[in-house]
This record gives structure tokens, C-alpha cells and sequence, in this order.
């Protein structure tokens, strides 16, 4: 059931070396790809990345120009840090063996909607096949550098694209965090 879907996936910070199969990144940027997009206009361009080093160098790019200053809280979770919580991790990606980027293109008003509608749709995709995700974002920051302009051009990124957010996938190392309690009135019903 859907709902089971979506209650089971959790944002994962902790992964094993063990790298996801060529066929789950293909159904993940499946799902992605069947995402809805503003107008059907299906704008949004994913890259999945399914080497361990290449992911890494780009989690450390992601990590390259953070600006803890712009933070708006100091603490996410204990069982899962994230870099708002722990100022010593590098990897914007955690360690997590593959990624998919996201991209959206410039000037349109609903770039971040699509894009992150794509990544919605590829955790939970990953959480159906038992494969443990997070999102991420500085899509923007992380190809800034001539490295990362490189990267965009090898992938054949059009210039107008930007990247947006980052769907991390791999294989969890250790329990699965628990759920967070909901807060209370953040769901109210008008007739």
C-alpha cells in the first residue's frame, strides 16, 4: 500500500559500501522520470551516478562552498547527522555509493517544484526496493566550480540547466531511524 510507502521512507546519513544494482537506479529514475511536472512539461533532465568515486568528489563539491551561517535550525537528528548537525562531515552525500542529480531549467518559475517532485518520487521508488535514500540540495553550488562544469558538459547538460537537489542511494549502515512523532496542526480540513 502507498501510505505504508511513504511512512516507511526515512532520510537516510548512514551507508554501507554495498552499491545499489544498474536495474533499482533504472526503476529510481523511472519514477523520477513519471513525476508530475508543471503544465506536463516534463523539463526536469536526472543523472544517476553509480560510481562510488565519482559520487564521493561530487558529495565533497556539494560540501565545498556550505554556508552554515545561512542555517535556519542547528539540529536534525541524532541517529542520522546531517552536516546542520555535525560540522565535521565532508560529504555532502554522506558516503552513499550512488546519486542521482537533478536538474531543472533556468528562468522557469516551477524549476524547484518539478524537480523536487522528481525526487519525491525516487525515495519512494528506493524505499519500495529496499534501498535507503535521502534528498539533498545545493544543486547549484556543487557545479559552480570549473570541476563541476566540466562534469555538466561531459554529461551533456544543456548550458541552461541548473542543477537543484540530489536523491542519495545506497544500502543503510545500522538501524533504520525511527519516525519522528508529527506535530500537531499542521493538517487542517476546510468544508
Amino acid at each position: 500500500m502507498l501510505m505504508d510507502i511513504i511512512k516507511a521512507r526515512h532520510s537516510v546519513r548512514k551507508y554501507t559500501d554495498r552499491q545499489i544494482t544498474r536495474q533499482d537506479l533504472e526503476l529510481i529514475l523511472e519514477a523520477g522520470n513519471y513525476a508530475p511536472s508543471a503544465g506536463g512539461g516534463q523539463r526536469s533532465v536526472m543523472v544517476g551516478v553509480r560510481n562510488r568515486e565519482l559520487t564521493a568528489r561530487i558529495g565533497r563539491m556539494n560540501l565545498a562552498g556550505f554556508d552554515r551561517s545561512r542555517l535556519a535550525g542547528a539540529y536534525v537528528s541524532e541517529e542520522q547527522p546531517s552536516v546542520i548537525d555535525d560540522a565535521g562531515i565532508k560529504n555532502g552525500f554522506y558516503g552513499a555509493p550512488a546519486v542521482v542529480a537533478v536538474f531543472g531549467q533556468d528562468r522557469f518559475l516551477f524549476r524547484e517544484a518539478d524537480a523536487f517532485c522528481c525526487a519525491e518520487n525516487m525515495v519512494l521508488q528506493a524505499t519500495e526496493l529496499g534501498v535507503a535514500s535521502c534528498i539533498v540540495s545545493r544543486g547549484a553550488e556543487t557545479f559552480s566550480s570549473l570541476e563541476g562544469q566540466a562534469l555538466l558538459k561531459e554529461w551533456g547538460i544543456p548550458e541552461n540547466y541548473t542543477a537543484v537537489c540530489f536523491v542519495i542511494l545506497g544500502y543503510i549502515d545500522g538501524r533504520q531511524p525511527h519516525t519522528k512523532p508529527r506535530k500537531p496542526g499542521r493538517v487542517k480540513i476546510v468544508e
